[in-house]
């Protein structure tokens, strides 16, 4: 479950980013493009749940949570864009869905050795 939802967070990041470049064509867009492909090469430890890995990606999407929230989505709501909202709230979604993943993953991998 947790390799599904980082696997659409890393396309999401990838998509919307390219997207908000493409329709803007300010390099910052291409931040989160760059997150995602990051995060998309963590994926087959991700899927393996190996330790390493995982615990980078989850680092590295709560890094571009923080900075969707705080920056891209300020913007985009200042501008009153509805293409801009869209894109950071989706990108801000899929994070916050991955990242949720990742912790209760976490947990239940801690029970797990507890027992």
């Amino acid at each position: 479950m947790t390799f599904k939802f980082h696997l659409i967070n890393s396309i999401v990041l990838i998509i919307f980013g390219l997207w908000g470049y493409s329709v803007g064509g300010s390099f910052t867009a291409l931040i989160p493009v760059f997150f995602g492909l990051i995060l998309l090469s963590l994926s087959k430890g991700v899927k393996n749940e190996a330790k390493v890995p995982a615990h980078l990606a989850v680092l590295l999407t709560i890094i571009i949570l923080i900075a969707l929230i705080v920056q891209p989505l300020q913007v985009a709501l200042s501008s009153g864009n509805v293409g801009k909202i869209f894109r950071s709230s989706g990108m801000i979604i899929t994070s916050a869905l991955s990242t949720v993943a990742f912790i209760v993953s976490f947990i239940n991998v801690r029970r797990k050795r507890g027992n």
